[in-house]
């Protein structure tokens, strides 16, 4: 049996879903392999999603940083942000000194990262291979964002990866790596009875658009009650547990929820942020977009760069979202942009990996 060190990003729940997708996989296709997530943000999801999964452990460490955010805005803190990663990055060879202890003592032969530099660079201290998979990584997302020496100091962690297995819409360096896989769009499973049932509990009559509004679980906006388009005829919306929106046309996810890739495939059009778990749900759902732009983060642009180029999305502005009301022809412009039903790769990247693991 092969240990894996699964180190999954801190910020929001994006990451958390997409690695259940990948995990999932290896374990169906590879019996010879156990799991050890390592992460903090979205650990209870984590566990109520492998309960049933002897082979997966978890052990709470806090991986990376992420984005700190203006008050009632999507958009970036430069200072905090700044403040943050050179805390992270001061206290990082005390991280790194405990990893290697946690690998030695766990037996981990192969570490997989999306998409914290700490498992990689424990990965290299002790000469484990490692694997980054992901459509960004943290330097080139803080790009503009932070000083100089700090993205060097990331550079430097995100040099020492073995592999690197690119998704779509990431416009990365080649890290130094010879032969890159690089993949598409992929999700959990989708169940469409499920999906199905989702749209009759929201909208019993169906003779709604139903909305899934996606702002992610790590923007918090006091102002979104206030927005007009709760008022929309013949809408009913979809959001987060934690967004506190009362109004009779919102539906918001139970907090127990797990298999939230459902309430996705239950809708008609998803307005969201540009964040690439939701974006690739929808995609892989064949469910039209529209998407809050945020031309300051370079992720976001890249993103959006891919999805416009693919006609899978259309734009709106933040200051627009602030006076926005859904109407049918708003849903058809969207629905007009020419959906191309991608392939789930996680059945594909898992196989990938798991040549890469067994090749150790």
């Amino acid at each position: 049996m092969k240990t894996i060190a699964y180190y999954i990003s801190d910020y929001g729940y994006g990451h958390a879903t997409r690695s259940t997708a990948i995990i999932r996989e290896l374990l169906r296709q590879n019996e010879t392999v156990k799991v050890i997530i390592c992460h903090t943000f979205a650990l209870g999801f984590l566990q109520q999603s492998f309960k049933h999964e002897p082979r997966v452990t978890f052990r709470e460490v806090a991986t990376d940083v992420g984005y700190v955010l203006q008050e009632n805005s999507l958009e970036p803190d430069a200072k905090r942000l700044n403040n943050n990663v050179s805390s992270y990055v001061s206290e990082f060879s005390t991280k790194l000194n405990q990893e290697m202890c946690f690998m030695k003592e766990k037996n981990v032969s192969f570490a997989i990262s999306d998409i914290s530099p700490l498992g990689i660079a424990g990965a290299a201290a002790l000469n484990i291979p490692s694997l980054g998979l992901s459509n960004f990584t943290w330097h080139t997302a803080y790009e503009g964002l932070i000083e100089e020496r700090l993205l060097s100091f990331l550079h430097a962690q995100y040099n020492q990866m073995t592999y690197h297995f690119p998704l779509a819409c990431s416009n990365e360096p080649s890290w130094g790596i010879e032969e890159n896989q690089s993949f598409g769009f992929y999700s959990r499973e989708i169940d469409d009875h499920e999906a199905q049932r989702i749209r009759k509990e929201i909208d019993p009559v169906g003779e709604n658009y139903i909305i899934y509004f996606g702002l992610g679980m790590k923007v918090d906006i006091g102002t979104l009650s206030e927005l007009p388009i709760w008022q929309s005829l013949n809408c009913k919306f979809i959001v987060s547990s934690n967004v506190e929106v009362n109004h009779p046309n919102v539906y918001r996810i139970p907090t127990n929820a797990v298999e939230t890739q459902h309430y996705v495939a239950a809708a008609d059009l998803v307005l969201t942020k540009a964040g690439w778990g939701t974006i690739s749900e929808a995609v892989c759902a064949g469910v039209p977009l529209l998407i809050t732009n945020r031309s300051s983060m370079k992720e976001d642009r890249h993103t959006i760069d891919y999805l416009v180029g693919h006609q899978l999305c259309d734009l709106i502005e933040w200051k627009e979202l602030e006076s926005l009301v859904v109407t049918p022809s708003l849903i058809e412009t969207c629905r007009r942009q020419h959906i191309n039903h991608y392939k789930n790769e996680a059945l594909h990247i898992a196989e990938e990996i798991n040549k890469k693991i067994k090749s150790t």
